[in-house]
């Protein structure tokens, strides 16, 4: 296959409104992240 769906935890975080300069607190969360096999990557380099 090419590669699979991986769950990466993301950590809370301090962030800024880009509009106001605002401070602003991120929450921690859970987001998807495609992971490319190894054969496939050899495939292409």
């Amino acid at each position: 296959g090419l590669g699979k769906l991986v769950k990466i935890n993301r950590a809370a975080r301090m962030g800024r409104n880009p509009a106001t300069g605002e401070q602003i607190q991120i929450k921690a969360k859970t987001v998807v992240k495609f992971k490319v096999a190894k054969a496939a990557k050899e495939a292409v380099l």
